[in-house]
């Protein structure tokens, strides 16, 4: 009997470990499966933000499948490959799943790491598999002329910073009144952290404000010395692009010194319940730009409360987080993932679809408000048009600002960058690239005629 019970627990051991893999019985109306690999982070320094994004992913490809069979009848299908954010394991696990699994293509991929989004940059073009970042990864890759397999959609840094900026400017009473004003960044000293350097160089330019940077070492737990700067130079507004334990530490030195929090504007990655509770009643306040709206208020989110969490089919094991920031980000990405594919079945059948023609139908994505509403995600995701120049296609963020418990919209809609201004020099850097790296730009003609 005891042998029984062993053979009978490691039987169902591993049918719940191929759970994603589950396939229904075949039938005429069977069309195939479509493989989506996730390379999360559950383990690590950055868990805290890994768990309840893959949560959102993982919801809502539940959801698609439960609810509404499939993308057109195609069932997702996912496995997880545990990167820690580290890049080589990131890297490792992209080589590992690229192949695609049981006959069923990879038709995008999300890096979700900045550095490892840059390391697998040329890989992707090789392999013919998209890499969406979503606030996030290369800026230069809006210009999908040069870059055509890497998709910088939604929010790029430089519509971070230009966004911010443009805020700033609604709370002053206009563009023209920047003109004298001392905006510092607080940032985290890394390639991350210097990316909004050459836009806000532009931007101060242009409209007349002191750009001053102020840089904080890795991982930010002293802030005494820059913090101690900015009260000696007394800036209007602070911009802080941090990560992980650097914001709560930035919030609390700030409070410290006397500098009123709420004259922080913290960048995407500083803008996450994780990020402000650290910091206790001294974060109230404190506001933050960002592609990720937070809240439960949304059409979809009431769906898959219904569906997926009050059933028990949720990925998210801790209930507080169900519409937070990084919940939110996961599931915006899920949306546009699955979208894109959609767009590629309308080109290609309604079957799994491959990287090349995932490419194809990222570059013709269109989420427009009608459809936004029609899968209820208006007001959550900005609405997109995505092309071969243009693979970030929103260049928009909300301001949130914390209450001492949750966060609340304090933008009036969504806060667009000025993408006149920035694109010209984006397309400028482009260039710059593909002529180092010996690249021959597509032409936008060679892109619509899309994948073979």
């Amino acid at each position: 009997m005891p042998r029984l019970t062993r053979a009978l627990r490691a039987a169902l051991l591993a049918t719940a470990l191929a759970a994603p893999f589950a396939a229904a019985p075949a039938s005429a109306q069977d069309k195939g499966r479509q493989y989506f690999p996730l390379a999360t982070f559950r383990v690590g320094a950055y868990a805290s933000s890994g768990i309840p994004s893959w949560a959102g992913v993982i919801d809502y490809f539940r959801y698609i499948n439960e609810v509404e069979g499939g993308i057109n009848g195609v069932k997702l299908v996912w496995d997880e490959c545990e990167t820690e954010w580290a890049v080589e394991k990131g890297v490792e696990c992209y080589e590992r799943v690229k192949g695609g699994k049981d006959g069923s293509p990879v038709p995008i991929f999300l890096p979700h790491g900045d550095p490892v989004s840059k390391a697998l940059t040329e890989k992707s073009v090789a392999d013919r598999i998209p890499l969406v970042t979503t606030g996030y990864g290369r800026t230069e890759a809006i210009d999908g002329r040069v870059f055509p397999y890497s998709f910088t959609v939604l929010f790029s840094f430089w519509s971070e910073a230009s966004s911010a900026i443009n805020y700033i400017a609604e709370q002053v009473g206009g563009k023209d009144k920047l003109k004298g004003l001392k905006i510092a960044t607080v940032y985290h000293d890394s390639p991350y952290g210097k990316e909004t350097q050459v836009p806000l160089a532009l931007l101060a330019k242009t409209y007349g404000f002191e750009d001053i940077q102020i840089p904080v070492p890795h991982p930010g737990n002293d802030q005494s010395a820059q913090w101690a700067r900015i009260r000696q130079i007394k800036p209007d507004w602070v911009f802080l692009r941090g990560w992980g334990v650097m914001t709560p530490v930035a919030i609390k030195t700030a409070a410290k010194t006397g500098f009123p929090v709420d004259r922080i504007i913290g960048g995407i990655w500083s803008g996450s319940e994780e990020d402000v509770r650290p910091a206790g009643s001294v974060a109230k306040g404190y506001r933050t730009i960002t592609p990720f709206p937070a809240g439960q208020d949304f059409e979809i989110l009431k769906k898959i409360k219904a569906e997926i969490v009050d059933k028990g089919k949720s990925d998210l094991k801790d209930p507080k987080s169900f519409g937070s920031v990084y919940y939110n980000s996961g599931l915006i990405e899920a949306i546009i993932s699955v979208e894109a594919i959609r767009t590629a079945q309308a080109r290609f059948g309604h079957r799994p679809i491959n990287g090349e023609e995932g490419q194809w139908g990222l570059e013709h994505l269109v989420l427009d408000e009608a459809r936004l509403k029609q899968i209820g995600a208006d007001g959550l995701v900005q609405p997109l048009r995505l092309s071969a120049k243009d693979h970030e296609g929103g260049g928009a963020g909300k301001i949130l600002q914390w209450d001492g418990a949750q966060w609340a919209i304090a933008s009036n809609g969504w806060v667009k960058a000025d993408r006149d201004l920035l694109l010209p020099l984006i397309y400028e850097r482009a260039a710059a690239y593909a002529k180092e790296k010996g690249i021959t730009p597509r032409t936008t003609d060679s892109a619509d005629a899309g994948a073979k």
